[in-house]
């Protein structure tokens, strides 16, 4: 372990120091937690954590190491990283590197030594806040104020900092029979921050994929015949986008739609619903969301500080499917003609529990019909 010291600023004047394991600097971001127990390495590399400073509330993080194969994108998007205690010894037979490397190797702030109860305990009462994260030289009090100057999230485009500038084609090697034919149906998944394992569940339920950047148009992905379109998770305001609302408006009607997370709160905005921003967010691998059409309750993985307003939308036209049994908000909504629907909570997991992966099974049938 480094001998460099760090700290943690909120905007309500909270100062908490700790002992660097990652780079050195300083970033902006809004400060949250995750409940999971593992899993930190596709928490770190999830996209829809752009412009966060996660707090891990299990205590011990680092043990089992960093391997490539565990990332859900190209690398950490997260603003800082916040722990208890961190394990510099990793001990895993995937592992190819630790932790403490992989963070300074991409340019991340992290700590450890702190009391992440405390901030967790304080990040519940108060709401997720701005907060600045530094390792080597700093002054408290000038963090505080960095904190309290920084831009919040509201009204905020990160999307445009996560998307793939030009289009690509995912995975071919993970269907059902090996490697998939050329005929078989082809997904246009719209890249908001997608997780590499949204790719890999789709590929493993017979799909091509071809992903297309944010900023695509309606027009583009529908001279693309595709037989289904994915709208992925990703980060921020979904309010902050309506460029991209108004060409989902365009595909609405058109080809099956699937929406996951961001996905989910876009397609909530095209159906004419508005979005509004948690206190604290869910965050984690362990959220309960019941299946209002079913009975069946799924332990679900979640990452997500907006959510779609029930009251919002048209009752006519949508139907609620799930429901957070938390603290009752939308998790899930289907349009009761079109061939659409959308989760608020992360089908695909990794980290976290399989119980809603039949999802991309349902997106398939659905084409079939």
């Amino acid at each position: 372990m480094s001998n460099v010291r760090g700290a943690i600023a909120l905007e309500d004047g909270l100062v908490l120091e700790g002992e660097s394991f990652g780079a050195v600097g300083a970033k902006a971001g809004e400060a949250v937690f995750n409940t999971g127990m593992t899993g930190y390495q596709e928490v770190l590399t999830d996209p829809s954590y752009k412009g966060q400073i996660v707090t891990m509330t299990y205590p011990l993080i680092g043990n089992y190491g960093v391997n490539s194969a565990d990332a859900e994108s190209n690398g950490p998007k997260v603003e800082g990283f916040v722990v208890r205690e961190y394990c510099p010894y990793p001990s895993n037979w995937t592992s190819e590197q630790s932790l403490s490397d992989y963070l300074k190797q991409h340019g991340v702030v992290a700590l450890s030594g702190v009391d992440t109860r405390m901030l967790t305990r304080r990040l519940r009462t108060a709401g997720a806040m701005r907060a600045v994260i530094a390792a080597g030289d700093y002054e408290p009090e000038q963090l505080v104020e960095r904190a309290r100057t920084s831009p919040g999230l509201i009204g905020r485009d990160l999307v445009s900092e996560v998307t793939c500038q030009n289009g690509y084609d995912g995975p071919n090697g993970d269907g059902p029979n090996g490697e998939l034919p050329p005929d078989a149906p082809l997904a246009v998944v719209f890249d908001f921050g997608v997780k590499t394992n949204i790719l890999r569940s789709l590929a493993h339920e017979g799909f091509r994929t071809r992903v297309v950047p944010a900023h695509a148009t309606a027009d583009e992905v529908l001279a693309m015949n595709p037989d289904g379109i994915m709208l992925s998770n990703g980060p921020g305001d979904p309010a902050a986008v309506p460029r991209v609302v108004e060409q989902l408006r365009g595909l609405l009607g058109k080809k099956p739609i699937f929406g996951i997370c961001l996905g989910h709160q876009l397609l909530g905005l095209a159906f004419g619903g508005k979005t509004y921003k948690l206190k604290f967010g869910h965050r984690g691998s362990n959220h309960p969301v019941k299946d209002l059409q079913t009975g069946i309750i799924d332990i679900t993985c979640q990452n997500h500080g907006f959510c779609v307003d029930i009251d919002s939308l048209p009752p006519g036209e949508v139907e609620l499917t799930h429901m957070n049994l938390n603290d009752k908000t939308l998790e899930g909504m289907r349009h009761k003609k079109l061939p659409v629907f959308s989760v608020q909570y992360h089908p695909e997991s990794s980290p976290g529990p399989h119980d809603a992966g039949r999802l991309f099974r349902r997106f398939r049938e659905m084409i079939g019909k």
